[in-house]
């Protein structure tokens, strides 16, 4: 499980993907979050500016980042 460490009191789901190195560019997190490929927690999230706080888990493709401050 790849760990993403916030700067701030948050990071936007789209946002996630790219640190995490799973997508290439905006535009293909935008696509892959869109078409409900991603899950939030558990439930399949489609809103690419969905805040992401500490302790929040998303799982895209077999692979699962875990937000932490």
């Amino acid at each position: 499980m790849e760990t993403i460490k916030l700067r701030d009191e948050f990071i936007k789901l789209g946002q996630a993907l790219k640190a995490a190195g799973l997508v290439g560019s905006g535009v293909e997190a935008k696509e892959v979050i869109t078409e409900g490929l991603v899950k939030v927690n558990g439930e399949v999230d489609t809103r690419r500016g969905k805040k992401l706080y500490d302790g929040d888990v998303v799982t895209f493709n077999g692979e699962e980042i875990k937000i932490e401050k």
